[in-house]
């Protein structure tokens, strides 16, 4: 099988048995495109549908996400994880409306100098929302081309993402780009999986040269092993009567940025200290069992230390604190080990000073 059959093959296969009703085809223009391949960065699509859904009815054009607040952004995106794809998103869609007039880039360049816009999320932009020829290399097409030219190396280096761009090129057709470029995702996430693939029900397989060969399993190259690193932090869950809990916002950039969460500290005696110099007439603390948060390049363990403190107000002047009542939540955007604790602590409130 020639490569120049490929895409023909895996046309067919796409007609028969690819997704054609995903929410962000119905209709596919370019802002529901554009925020589909976003939020498909490091998420399945099954995950994802329900946060498009709810994303495109709160922000239905880009002008209405241009001026939402980022909180509300956030709080839509919060338990999707990689938050930075949300502020990426709420930036971009500034710049459209600010210096385009709410136009669309109408070239990959144009694309990529927005935040968060790579090069493959580009073309597959362009492809799929104007039916364009423009090769694409999201994870699935890498491990998809990687077996099936049997190209050696972890997919990350840059000369093998040369050569991977170099192998999509020759692939991609000139006719049905947008199918094709759905069909070729589509085939990474279902057939050519990264364990457990489905060679014998896979289109192209009579010209992989990785199966030919006996390789699947070894193809794409891994990344060298590093050790993974282990954080910890304490958590503050200071309660105060009916204001609820105290939750600070995380700067913009870094871990979980943007975000709201509870006050964190290095071991539990700084925390105890900053507890009893903030707040009089705090209450004993006690110390609930460590949760484990794993992400792509460490875990993390959160040790929570609950108290409660005198005093009421309705809210805390500083600009990023807030008191949160569960009961009544605001409109914030809460990683998912915030949010769990926030379930937790309103089934088991901890006990007045």
């Amino acid at each position: 099988m020639a490569p120049a059959d490929f895409a023909p093959r895996l046309l067919d296969w796409f007609d028969r048995h690819g997704r054609h009703h995903l929410p962000w085809q119905e209709p596919r223009t370019p802002y529901r495109v554009w925020l589909s391949e976003v939020m498909l960065q490091q998420t399945q699509v099954a995950t994802a549908i329900p946060y498009f859904e709810r994303f495109v009815a709160r922000f239905p054009t880009v002008e209405a996400l241009a001026e939402a607040p980022l909180d509300d952004v956030l709080h839509l995106w919060s338990g999707l994880g990689y938050y930075a794809r949300a502020r990426n998103l709420k930036r971009a869609a500034e710049r459209i409306v600010a210096e385009h007039g709410g136009h669309f880039p109408a070239t990959v360049d144009g694309w990529q100098a927005l935040p968060g816009v790579g090069r493959s999320t580009a073309a597959a932009i362009l492809a799929q929302a104007h039916g364009e020829r423009h090769a694409i290399l999201d994870g699935n097409v890498k491990r998809v081309l990687a077996r099936w030219f049997a190209i050696d190396g972890w997919p990350g280096s840059a000369a093998v993402v040369a050569t991977l761009w170099s192998a999509s090129e020759s692939v991609t057709p000139a006719v049905r780009v947008a199918d094709y470029t759905q069909a070729i995702m589509d085939l990474g996430a279902t057939l050519c999986s990264r364990s457990r693939p489905r060679c014998a029900d896979c289109p192209v397989a009579s010209g992989c040269r990785a199966l030919a060969q006996g390789r699947v399993a070894e193809l794409p190259g891994r990344r060298a092993a590093v050790g993974q690193r282990r954080r910890r932090r304490v958590v503050w869950l200071v309660a105060r009567g009916p204001d609820g809990y105290l939750l600070t916002q995380r700067p913009a950039a870094g871990l979980w940025g943007g975000l709201w969460g509870f006050p964190e500290f290095d071991d539990v005696s700084a925390a105890e200290a900053a507890l009893d110099s903030a707040f009089t007439g705090a209450g004993p603390t006690h110390r609930w069992a460590p949760i484990a948060h794993a992400f792509s390049h460490f875990d993390l363990d959160i040790e929570p230390l609950v108290a409660t403190v005198s005093g009421r107000a309705a809210a805390v002047q500083e600009p990023a604190v807030v008191w949160y009542n569960p009961s009544v939540p605001l409109t914030l955007g809460l990683a998912a080990p915030v949010a769990g604790l926030l379930r937790a602590l309103a089934t088991n409130p901890p006990s007045a000073p």
